[in-house]
């Protein structure tokens, strides 16, 4: 009656803005993401009939403002009958600051208590429910580069190559550790009824995961360097155009672009991506690592580098 996951969080290179269906959790645009190793969440769930209410703790403390949507997680994967829960999630890295803790965090938490519940299930379905909560969350079910499709009635993942086909590496300049002023899935919302940029990013999305699906399949770096960072900007640009504006950067987000453009001026193989937060994340050829290590470190406002493969997806550790 208890399991232990551990799922990685993914990066997007092509982003996920916008839902279709809030109430089923459909994204608007299909994405396209790279499940990272070193970074992790590891999720502990015990089912106990002597539990009255669900127990949560993340990092070590109490998170009474999370639990209740992990609570719904469970109820989507064990019904709502189901024994109350004793969770534990620890993460590695910062949560909720823009580093895709959630994704790792629903991964996790639908393995372990599949695994404590005994219930078997596939990757498949797994991610469907971990998408339920968390829509980047159904990605992180599969390692490498993967895709999220929107194409249908149900949240549908599928893998585009394995990570050791293209060990591409993934280097996240931590700016900020404080938790986000407005969450991803509120933003969304603001967005999808305000910004005037809204239809015409959900318009060209299509082209966009093209042209990475096709850089990705060849190993081509800079078609996907390209693709990439235009995908990042305009979904930047919806939210800044929208009412209220939605503003996830601060100063040492700009000074890391700007390092990142006199890398590549010096020709570094290194482009960025920005999810909903100020963390900038830097894709590189393993070669230039530890170049683009050192500009990150140096740059004025960063507080931290965090350096990472292309790791697989969620897995069940322990269940008894």
């Amino acid at each position: 009656m208890r399991a232990t996951a551990r799922a990685q969080p993914n990066i997007a290179l092509i982003k996920y803005w916008g839902k279709r269906d809030s109430d089923r959790n459909l994204p608007a645009v299909g994405s396209i993401s790279v499940t990272l190793e070193e970074l992790y969440t590891t999720m502990h769930v015990e089912l106990d009939a002597a539990l009255d209410l669900d127990e949560l703790l993340v990092n070590g403390h109490s998170a009474p403002s999370m639990l209740p949507r992990v609570a719904r997680c469970l109820d989507t994967v064990l019904g709502a009958g189901r024994l109350r829960a004793r969770i534990i999630s620890e993460s590695n890295f910062p949560i909720a600051a823009g580093l895709a803790s959630s994704a790792s965090s629903f991964a996790a938490l639908v393995v372990a208590a599949s695994g404590a519940g005994g219930v078997e299930r596939t990757a498949d379905e797994l991610a469907g429910l971990a998408g339920k909560a968390s829509g980047s969350a159904a990605r992180s079910l599969y390692g490498g580069f993967v895709e999220l499709r929107n194409d249908g009635d149900e949240i549908a993942v599928c893998s585009i190559l394995d990570g050791a086909a293209w060990p591409l590496r993934i280097i996240a300049a931590v700016t900020s550790t404080t938790p986000k002023p407005v969450s991803s899935g509120e933003a969304m919302e603001t967005s999808r009824r305000s910004s005037p940029f809204y239809s015409r990013w959900v318009e060209e999305q299509d082209m966009d995961l093209s042209t990475a699906r096709d850089a990705i399949t060849v190993r081509d770096f800079g078609k996907l360097a390209s693709i990439a960072e235009h995908n990042c900007l305009k979904m930047h640009s919806v939210m800044w155009a929208s009412r209220p504006p939605v503003v996830y950067w601060n100063a040492a987000t700009i000074a890391c672009l700007e390092r990142v453009r006199q890398l590549q001026a010096d020709g570094v193989a290194a482009f960025f991506t920005i999810d909903a937060g100020p963390q900038v994340k830097v894709i590189c050829l393993p070669g230039d690592e530890s170049q683009v290590v050192e500009a990150l470190t140096t740059t004025p406002g960063v507080e931290s580098v965090l350096s990472s493969g292309i790791g697989a997806g969620a897995a069940l550790m322990t269940a008894d």
